[in-house]
């Protein structure tokens, strides 16, 4: 005796999520908290971090001790 498969559900297209699309005014420069300074802020925090690490490894001292503490 075999069991039935169980029954796909069938989702209609618009329950299904979309994919993320960049549009033409998130990437237009523009003043106070939008998509395009979040999305600078990131990149310059993380240049600033690796240009961090990359100084601990080339002088073999922690950021601390660059401070002084």
């Amino acid at each position: 005796m075999t069991t039935p498969a169980a029954p796909t559900p069938d989702v209609p297209a618009a329950d299904q999520p979309s994919p993320a699309v960049s549009s033409p005014e998130a990437d237009a420069p523009a003043f106070g908290w939008n998509a395009y300074a979040e999305r600078i802020n990131g990149r310059f925090a993380m240049v600033g971090f690796v240009a961090l690490l990359v100084l601990e490894l080339v002088t073999q001292q922690t950021f601390f001790t660059w401070l002084g503490f």
